[in-house]
């Protein structure tokens, strides 16, 4: 994760990173919330560090090492924080849940992920960066994982101030849009597949949870938008 978050801040045409200190605090102090909570086990192994891109594409991934990475085009298109913090959580689920390190070790075997880690094997970094960062391709995920991304999303949120069904929101938003503007959404929908199955997985979810309407208190629409103003 630390070598791969070297090669993404070596190439800023490709991943420019936002220079605003307070909005990466802002989202670092989300992440720090929900890695708080006891269904994290890789608290203080993983770097769980946040990092904005500031390009305007609807899109959040992370690396194995918990290393995330949030565009600001979807910082743009969240309506409350709640709905950041769920997709948040569902990044360090992805790193958690060792997504895409199962799909390195599968793509690449031990021996070669070994040597990389030792810094015995150079050109085997530069050959898994190019695949992991060329269209996102090492992170582009299953159905399976994603539903497993939001349950553990769901998850972490319920030891949180946040409403822990608000991935719902984000989800719909994007099936209600995404007709009328496809290339919009053509980076999320390729690393991060959504269908119908998501959106009830969730749905039951918060019927087992037995959770009520959701409010203003577990939301924060408001405080959000005063942090979208400060978006350039």
């Amino acid at each position: 994760g630390m070598q791969l978050d070297s090669e993404i801040k070596a190439n800023p045409t490709e991943y420019p990173m936002l220079n605003n200190s307070q909005a990466n605090a802002y989202l670092q102090s989300i992440v720090n919330q929900i890695t708080s909570s006891p269904q994290i086990k890789y608290k203080g192994t993983f770097a769980y560090k946040v990092q904005i891109i500031d390009k305007n594409i609807i899109n959040a991934f992370a690396t194995p090492g918990g290393f995330i990475y949030v565009y600001k085009g979807l910082l743009k298109f969240a309506d409350n924080e709640a709905t950041v913090a769920s997709v948040l959580a569902h990044e360090i689920a992805h790193a958690e849940r060792r997504h895409a390190t199962r799909r390195m070790t599968k793509q690449y075997g031990l021996s070669i992920l070994a040597s990389l880690v030792l810094g015995n094997n150079p050109s085997a970094l530069e050959q898994i960066a190019a695949n992991l960062l060329t269209g996102l391709g090492l992170l582009k995920n299953s159905r399976d994982d994603e539903y497993e991304a939001d349950e553990y999303s769901f998850k972490y949120l319920q030891n949180t101030k946040w409403y822990p069904g608000a991935i719902k929101y984000f989800l719909e938003k994007i099936q209600a849009q995404q007709k009328d503007k496809p290339s919009d959404f053509e980076e999320i929908l390729s690393t991060h597949p959504l269908d119908s199955k998501r959106i009830a997985q969730i749905d039951d979810l918060i019927k087992k949870a037995n959770l009520p309407t959701p409010s203003e208190s577990n939301l924060f629409s408001k405080s959000y938008q005063q942090f979208k103003n400060t978006l350039q």
